[in-house]
């Protein structure tokens, strides 16, 4: 919805019987109610607590059906694979949109409508209920609308910055969009997450872990302080950030004479990382890492770390701060099915799994690593990581150890990577799968009637978001830092030796990590291994692209193709295979894998030349940031010019409908 679509007020009201779908006590979905008024509602608890739980699917992340739900956000990055490459990695056929994009105020009128009537409603007494309660809701509300405008921040930066709903006026709705400068919607977005949490609970009223509480405004506020503190600091310099050089804000009367808050950017960087700290340490400090005990066949809770990502019921694991609740009458999900199979054609990449160190520490090429190879997945799983060894799935293991009569769809024992395949529900992409998500019950196993929970948050994030905000901002680690970063490689099973990480870290052999580089440049060993930290610890949570981005880790394929690569096909792994199974061909029109003669490992994107990905991943810079749809210039403007719109276009990009970036 954009601004010269609003609803009129009384019709957004009237369509609220279908917006308290939900339960009030947690995040699941439930029947409607039968008949709501604007007189007669949003004026007590309840209505509070149903109006806010049914933002949650609309603005969080959690399972969809079909999919390999949020396991499956990190395809198309360094992480994770699938089979069609997306187009921004293809500088020239992601193009300007017509109508809608990232340029939607949908939720935010929602919670500004809530925002606008409740508060106002507490402060002159006229709510009904627990006060503490109705305060932490309105919390809730403050928390969601933060978390919306985090998502316009990461798409398009500069964005309007809104408080209340508009009046259906053509006049208003034009001057309200304007955008502001993306420090500002940053900080804009770290006031309502410290409203959010001043009003909030550390235990919610109702639902427990199921709603939004104190501490996940704080892991949300050092997420967020932390992604704007990184992107000024490698984005410092260019066209995306305020008053950077050929900044378009500045062709617009507010943003010529744009003075930042705190004097400079680099004083907008030192408070970012600072408030980063300081929020994740109140969550850090707070809340203990979920006990490892490395076993992998845990039908019954042997391992809390493995059972806690595919738990129907996740409340009893306190690393957990939000999850969101399925039923199975109400709603399900396919991810138990995918997790057993082929991960929804979601597959590893060689780069992901060549990221993990040893147990002892050391990188895989490190002089006395003890490094087995990876001519089968097997060797590829020993003595390494604790966590890839228990998330990385090889052929002939149990998927189900628990009613498997009851899963219609189960996959009962890890079949051979299924290469060939065409289909998303059957394929394996890169010959690597994982089991994170995956539960050894075959109850669950039904074809799209799953329903074991959905991560939202974890506090781990925490320890990891304090880790890199404090070498940012001081280029070293205190003495938290590194008690969290011990903490973390102590329950993945790796020596706690980080010293002896770094001194054996070859950064011109981490080339293949995207996460490596920062502005062209590869980072230093110690920075590389933080980020190493928390790319394999938040692997397939759907935080990569974020990450990527915020550290500008993309430059280096703007001129360099990258190569998507998995498993070592050609090599012994290929006897598993029949001819028909393997065959290949840039040519030939019915080759399922790639040549040998490109690579010994797999490469998905590269099997046949009439593809678009098959000379590799690219990157432009303008793909830093979403293009806005013409229609919003369009509708904008004085007499159909675009220069006259108070909306500019992200770098890079043109006005024009259908058109690429600049330069493609």
């Amino acid at each position: 919805m954009n601004f010269l679509r609003y609803k009129k007020l009384s019709a957004f009201v009237i369509g609220l019987t279908g917006l308290v779908a939900v339960s009030c006590n947690d995040y699941l979905d439930q029947a409607p109610l039968s008949s709501i008024t604007p007189d007669s509602y949003l004026n007590e608890e309840s209505q509070l607590a149903a109006y806010a739980v049914a933002r949650y699917t609309d603005v969080l992340p959690s399972h969809a059906n079909w999919s390999f739900g949020t396991f499956g956000i990190d395809a198309n990055t360094d992480n994770m694979a699938i089979p069609a490459l997306d187009n921004k990695y293809m500088p020239g056929l992601w193009r300007v949109g017509s109508t809608e994009g990232d340029w939607g105020f949908t939720n935010i009128f929602q919670l500004n409508y809530f925002l606008q009537t409740v508060v106002p409603s507490l402060k002159n007494g006229q709510l009904t209920g627990s006060d503490a309660n109705i305060r932490h809701y309105i919390g809730e509300v403050y928390f969601l609308r933060a978390f919306e405008y985090f998502k316009k921040l990461q798409a398009l930066g500069d964005f309007p910055i809104l408080r209340t709903t508009l009046p259906d006026q053509q006049a208003a709705l034009v001057a309200a969009s304007k955008r502001s400068p993306r420090n500002e919607v940053a900080r804009f977005i770290i006031s309502d997450l410290d409203s959010a949490a001043l009003l909030m609970q550390n235990v919610p009223p109702v639902g427990g872990s199921n709603r939004i509480s104190k501490k996940v405004a704080q892991l949300v506020k050092s997420r967020v302080a932390l992604y704007e503190g990184t992107w000024l600091k490698y984005f410092k310099g260019t066209a995306f950030v305020p008053k950077g050089p050929e900044w378009p804000g500045a062709t617009k009367p507010e943003g010529a004479s744009y003075n930042f808050p705190s004097g400079s950017i680099e004083g907008e960087i030192e408070y970012f990382l600072t408030q980063a700290m300081a929020a994740s340490k109140e969550v850090a400090s707070s809340t203990p890492l979920v006990t490892n005990t490395g076993i992998i066949l845990s039908a019954n809770n042997e391992n809390p770390y493995f059972n806690m990502f595919s738990a129907e019921n996740m409340s009893s694991y306190g690393e957990v701060l939000l999850w969101r609740q399925y039923n199975r009458t109400l709603v399900t999900h396919n991810v138990p099915v995918n997790a057993q199979a082929g991960n929804y054609a979601v597959g590893l990449t060689r780069s992901m799994v060549e990221s993990f160190l040893m147990a002892n520490g050391l990188p895989i090429y490190a002089a006395g690593s003890g490094y087995k190879g990876d001519d089968y997945i097997t060797n590829v799983r020993a003595d390494r990581d604790g966590r890839l060894n228990l998330f990385l799935k090889e052929p002939g293991q149990k998927n189900v150890l628990l009613n498997l009569a009851l899963g219609s769809h189960a996959t009962e024992i890890e079949p051979t990577p299924m290469i060939w395949e065409s289909s998303y529900e059957k394929k394996y992409t890169t010959g690597y799968s994982i089991r994170k998500g995956l539960t050894y019950d075959g109850i669950y196993a039904g074809n799209g009637n799953g329903y074991t929970g959905s991560i939202t948050f974890r506090a781990v994030e925490a320890y990891l978001n304090y880790m890199e905000a404090c070498y940012e901002k001081n280029g070293s680690l205190d003495g938290d830092a590194i008690s969290y970063w011990q903490q973390i490689r102590a329950r993945a099973k790796v020596s706690t030796d980080i010293d002896k990480t770094i001194a054996a870290t070859q950064m011109t052999k981490e080339a293949s990590d995207w996460g490596s580089y920062s502005a062209n440049r590869q980072v230093s060993p110690m920075l590389y291994n933080i980020r190493r930290e928390r790319r394999n610890e938040l692997m397939a949570e759907g935080l990569r692209f974020m990450d990527l981005k915020r550290w500008r880790a993309m430059d280096q394929m703007i001129n360099t193709p990258y190569h998507v690569e998995g498993f070592k096909l050609w090599g012994p792994m290929k006897s598993w295979y029949t001819a028909a199974q393997l065959t290949y061909g840039a040519t030939t029109n019915n080759a399922v894998v790639s040549d040998p003669a490109l690579s010994t490992y797999l490469r998905p994107h590269e099997i046949r030349s009439n593809a678009d990905s098959y000379k590799g991943t690219r990157w432009a810079m303008a793909h830093y940031l979403s293009p806005i749809a013409a229609q919003h210039f369009t509708i904008t403007a004085t007499g159909g010019d675009a220069t006259t719109s108070p909306i500019y276009q992200n770098p890079g990009w043109t006005t024009t409908a259908g058109s690429a970036p600049i330069g493609y």
